[in-house]
This record gives structure tokens, C-alpha cells and sequence, in this order.
């Protein structure tokens, strides 16, 4: 007999199980932890952008010959192109679930390469991104000047410059950007009544400032062949690229004969400041920078954010005086609020059945042998999890949680018919634990293939929902295996160590009391039963009841993917008319920060106008705010 083996050798039963539960320990400290499983599909972004251009020029003639390029890239399913008229153009590809991100960008790039003959001159020379975009929001990054010393064109280009590629580098970050980003340029700004005066165009502009601001390579003096040694080569340097608006100022745009020149100044004025202006970021009122980090899939959420914030303290060390940073947004704050919630109920259902154990089997020792087995069947399926690239999710915690009270079945079963066997027939503890083996080994197999044949088919379906809650079910067809084997190998050695002789003539009060009303009340349930036997007439026309019942609530609750839970933040998302100017929505957007402000519920509030976060472009009309809440025990609600 197979469990026979085990109860002769109980430290060989303990070994295995010790195995299964150091593979478990060790699985636990590297799966990812996450909210839900990854079901979002990956998306490959293309971004360029046409400066000058209306939003119906872009989209036909650079948007049209890029989605006519790359529809029908592989494993493709959609894509989405947005066009706005401050020329900037966003096509998003989106690709089954289980595509290599970094494979469809590849696939991505190459369609765009072929579509680059296509497209404007001005386009090419701006270039087209192609990149791996990550829909996983890790959390929100905010830099902002306190006391408004510095402007956010300044903080903006600072933490492009000193904290994007920090944060960048942090293992399990897929990306950081800026949102709306305001790098340093040269604006040049004509005028349009000297340009007229002088029979020049933009385009003579700008071929001036292309010829003139140019790098160029000098060569060397003294460079071999030489007609005669030299004792020395020296490389010739030139001025390089302009930097300063005083150079660009100085462009020579015409020039006569007689030596006069018109120059840039003449005809424009000339500023550093930001690329573009069509984006505005606050934070609780005031101007700032937003950070937008995204989560590499597959990385732990949690752990990425921590080594996120240590950085981000660590660079706020050498920030000048007048910067500081905030994390208004953060997605592993309801993630550790769920996760603490599922680990207590998983503490409130073993001390549950702890108690109806004991409860029922009135024995310390019997009730030490579920208390052992279970944990060893709970932690030996994170190791599977592992196995399968799950990740610990609430998902698979609630799966756990739901089999704490299918894989105590199993050493139940072995544990009472090895007492009832001791109590019924005297014999020892190991004699009986043999016994009671031959009697239920088929009986938990049996267990472990239904309950295996009710959860594993949940695993072959497709689609979200598929991938949703495969691995709830598949979790919990592993912990039912796991317990299997624990029931024939180390229950039954417990058993033996174990159990002993018990005088039930000696027990107190309590449990008298409680036998005699269980027998009562199973005695009422078998009196129950035997009525509906004799009267097959009114069970069915119950269970019929039943169904019609069951059926018609089933119509009635509401259903969805996910159940709707409050995760400690609030979108806000105004729009309004197209056609809107940046003025206007600042303005609305200003005005609705304040208001949010002053609610008794709200901690932070980073809000931005200029730019569709549904959308994800540049538009004047369109804003969004996030709206962090006060810790859930804090609000007055």
C-alpha cells in the first residue's frame, strides 16, 4: 500500500513535505505582486509630429500612409491614431494578449520604415518614435517649485535632465516619462510685417538659421602626407552649435554688396523657452511636472515602487533649493490595502477551522495534524504559481483563501476514520492509521480528480475573462493536488506519531452538551430526509422552486469582469468644446482644483490641462486630475 510505506517511514513523509514547503518560501520571495494578472494587451506607440500642420493635414498625410503600412502586422488586433492641431500625431497598435512586446515593436518599426517615403519632408526631419508603451501606471512622480522661484519650464527640463534616466534605471520600471514635456528651445518669433518689408519667408528663415547653426568638421593641420616633417598635429576646432539667443540674433539673413546685413533680430524676436506651450500641470494649486512611471510586466509592483521612492528621496538630496517632489499618485497603495485584507482572512479562516476542528474531533492532538498539513498544501502552491508565471495577485489570494476549506478535506478525512477506527476496534494509532489508508486512499484521489476536473478547465478559456481568473481557478487546483499528496504521505504518518487513546467517557461539560444537540439536530436532519423520500412529489416541486429562484435572482445582480471597489483615487477627466483654447481649460482646470481642495476627503489633487489622457494627445480642449483620497480608516464617510 502506497500511504503504508510513509507511516512506517514518517521522517521521509516530513522531508517531503519540508521540500514543498522551502519551494513554496523560496517561490513566495520572487513572484510578482500585483493587483490583477496581466490582461491588458500590449500596445506599440508611434509618435511624430508635424509642426504647423491642422489636424486634417496630419491625419492624411501622415497618419493614413502609417495605418495603411501597418495594419496587418502580426498578432495585431486594433489600432488608434489621434491627431491634434498643435501637430502632433499618436498611433497606438494594440496586439493579442501573450505577444512578445518586444518582437511587435520590432514588427512595428520595420512597417514604419517602409511607410517613411511617404511622408512629409518636415516629418522626416522631426523623426518617428516607435516604442514598447506600458498601459500598467506604477504611480505619478510631481516636481514643483514650493515657493515659485523657479517656473515649470525650468523644473520640467531638470527632471528630464537629473531624475528621468534615474528612475529609468530602477529594475522593474518599463518606463518614465514626462507628460506634456517642456524641453528648452529657441523660440523664434517673426515678424510677420518686417518678413513682408524685406520679401522674406519663414522658409527663408529657416534655411539661414540651418546653414549657420551647423556643426561642422574642420579637419587637422599638420596632417600626413606632408611634404615636409612636422613636429606636431593639431586638430582645428570651430564654433559649434549656437546656445546663447544673443547668437541667434546675430543670423545674417541678407547681406549686400556694400556690406550692409539684415539679421535675425531685425525681423524676429528670440527667446529660450519651452518646445511647446500647449500643456500646463498643477499640483494641489500649483504649477509642476508630471512623471508618468510605468511598470515592466512581470515585475514585482510593490518592490519597484519602494526602490522608485528610495531613488527619488536619494536625488531630493541634491535638488537646488526652491524644488521638491511628491508622489500624489501611487497604484500599490490599494494593492497593499487588498493584500492585507485577503492575508487577515486567510488568518480568520484557518483559526475557523481550527476551531470546528476541535470543535468536532474534541482532541488537541487530532487537531494539531490539519494545523500541520494545511500550510504545508497553502505554501507549497506558491511554488507552483512560480512554475505556471502566475503572479500573487487578489486573484490568487482568494483562491487560496477559498482552498484553506477544500484542502482541509483531505486530512479530515484521513484523520477521523483513523480515530474512528482506534475508537470502534482499540487498536493503536499506527495499526489504524494502516487500516483507515486501505480504506480512503481511493476516496481522496478520487477528491483530488473531481475537484481538479471542476477547476482546471477553466484554464483552456480564452479571451480577458479567460486570463482573468485562470489563475484563480488553476491556484486552487494546485493547492488541492499539493494536499493530496500531503494526505497520503504526511497525514497518515501523523496519524501514527500522534493520535493516541482518549477515554470519552471523561469528557467535560462543554462537549457533552455539544454532542448531544449535534446528535439531536442530525437526527431532525435525517427525520427531514426520510419525509422527502416518502413524499418524492413536493422535493421536486421544491427543487424546481429552487432553480426558478436561483434563475431569476441570477437575472437580476448585476454582473461585470471585476466587482467596482473604491481604490483610493478619483478621475477626473473636463472637456470641453473643440475648438477651445489651453487659456480656457487652464482656467476650468484652476478653478476645479480649488474646489476639489476644499473636499474633506481629498489628500492630493495633480491636475493638467492640454493634454486627452483618454485619448492620449495633445488637445487644448482637454484636461484630467487625479484626485487621491485620504487613507480609507481617515475619511469621515
Amino acid at each position: 500500500m502506497f500511504s503504508k510505506f510513509f507511516i512506517e517511514r514518517p521522517v521521509f513523509a516530513a522531508v517531503i513535505s519540508i521540500v514543498i514547503v522551502i519551494a513554496g518560501v523560496v517561490s513566495m520571495r520572487v513572484l510578482p505582486i500585483s493587483q490583477y494578472p496581466n490582461i491588458i494587451p500590449p500596445d506599440v506607440s508611434v509618435i511624430t509630429s508635424y509642426p504647423g500642420a491642422s489636424a486634417e493635414v496630419i491625419a492624411n498625410t501622415v497618419a493614413a500612409p502609417l495605418e495603411q503600412q501597418i495594419n496587418g502586422v502580426p498578432n495585431m488586433i486594433y489600432m488608434r491614431s489621434s491627431s491634434a492641431n498643435s501637430g502632433s500625431m499618436n498611433l497606438t497598435v494594440t496586439f493579442d494578449i501573450g505577444t512578445d512586446p518586444d518582437q511587435a515593436t520590432i514588427d512595428v518599426n520595420n512597417r514604419v520604415q517602409a511607410a517613411l517615403a511617404r511622408l512629409p519632408e518636415e516629418v522626416r526631419r522631426q523623426g518617428v518614435n516607435v516604442s514598447k508603451r506600458s498601459a500598467a501606471i506604477l504611480e505619478a512622480i510631481v516636481m514643483y517649485s514650493p515657493n515659485g522661484r523657479y517656473d515649470p519650464v525650468f523644473v520640467s527640463n531638470y527632471a528630464l535632465l537629473n531624475v528621468l534616466d534615474e528612475v529609468r534605471r530602477v529594475p522593474g520600471v518599463g518606463d518614465a516619462s514626462l507628460i506634456g514635456t517642456l524641453d528648452y528651445s529657441m523660440r523664434i518669433w517673426l515678424r510677420p510685417d518686417k518678413l513682408a518689408q524685406y520679401k522674406l519667408t519663414p522658409a527663408d528663415v529657416g534655411a539661414a538659421i540651418s546653414e549657420q547653426n551647423s556643426q561642422f568638421a574642420a579637419g587637422q593641420f599638420g596632417q600626413e602626407p606632408m611634404t615636409r616633417p612636422q613636429a606636431f598635429t593639431y586638430t582645428a576646432t570651430t564654433q559649434g552649435r549656437m546656445v546663447d539667443p544673443k547668437q541667434f540674433e546675430d543670423i545674417i539673413l541678407l547681406a549686400n554688396k556694400d556690406g550692409a546685413t539684415l539679421r535675425l533680430k531685425d525681423v524676429a524676436r528670440v527667446e529660450l523657452g519651452a518646445q511647446d506651450y500647449g500643456f500646463s500641470g498643477l499640483y494641489n494649486g500649483k504649477p509642476a511636472a508630471i512623471v508618468r512611471v510605468s511598470l515592466q510586466p512581470g515585475a514585482n509592483a510593490i518592490d519597484v515602487t519602494k526602490k522608485v521612492n528610495a531613488t527619488m528621496e536619494r536625488l531630493s538630496k541634491n535638488f537646488p533649493d526652491g524644488i521638491a517632489y511628491g508622489v500624489p499618485f501611487d497604484t500599490t497603495r490599494f494593492v497593499n490595502v487588498s493584500i492585507h485584507e485577503v492575508l487577515k482572512t486567510f488568518v480568520e479562516a484557518i483559526i475557523l477551522v481550527v476551531i470546528v476542528v476541535f470543535l468536532f474531533l474534541q482532541s488537541a492532538r487530532a487537531t494539531l495534524i490539519p494545523l500541520l498539513a494545511v500550510p504545508v498544501s497553502l505554501i507549497g502552491t506558491f511554488a507552483g504559481m512560480y512554475m505556471l508565471g502566475f503572479s500573487i495577485n487578489l486573484l490568487t489570494l482568494f483562491g487560496m483563501v477559498l482552498a484553506i476549506g477544500i484542502v482541509v478535506d483531505d486530512a479530515i478525512v484521513v484523520l477521523e476514520n483513523v480515530e474512528r477506527i482506534m475508537r470502534t476496534e482499540g487498536l493503536k494509532a499506527k495499526e489504524a492509521a494502516i487500516k483507515a489508508m486501505s480504506e480512503v486512499t481511493g476516496p481522496i484521489v478520487a477528491i483530488v480528480l473531481v475537484l481538479c476536473a471542476v477547476f482546471v478547465p477553466v484554464g483552456f478559456m480564452g479571451g480577458m475573462t479567460g486570463e482573468m481568473y485562470r489563475q484563480f481557478a488553476i491556484t486552487i487546483a494546485i493547492s488541492v493536488i499539493i494536499s493530496g499528496i500531503v494526505a497520503l504521505t504526511l497525514s497518515p504518518a501523523l496519524c501514527a506519531l500522534i493520535l493516541k487513546d482518549h477515554d470519552h467517557s471523561k469528557e467535560n461539560r462543554f462537549f457533552s452538551w455539544f454532542n448531544r444537540n449535534f446528535d439531536r439536530a442530525t437526527n431532525g436532519y435525517m427525520s427531514g430526509v426520510k419525509f422527502f423520500i416518502r413524499r418524492i412529489g413536493i422535493a421536486v416541486v421544491l427543487f424546481i422552486g429552487l432553480i426558478a429562484v436561483t434563475v431569476a435572482l441570477y437575472g437580476r445582480v448585476p454582473s461585470s469582469l471585476v466587482p467596482e471597489e473604491d481604490q483610493g483615487y478619483v478621475l477626473v477627466v473636463p472637456m470641453l468644446l473643440p475648438g477651445a483654447s489651453l487659456d480656457r481649460t487652464k482656467q476650468i482646470t484652476a478653478e476645479l482644483s480649488q474646489r476639489l481642495l476644499k473636499q474633506e476627503d481629498a489628500e492630493h489633487i495633480t491636475m493638467f490641462a492640454g493634454f486627452d489622457l483618454l485619448a492620449g494627445a495633445q488637445r487644448t480642449n482637454s484636461g484630467a486630475s487625479f484626485v487621491v483620497l485620504k487613507d480609507w480608516g481617515k475619511r469621515p464617510g
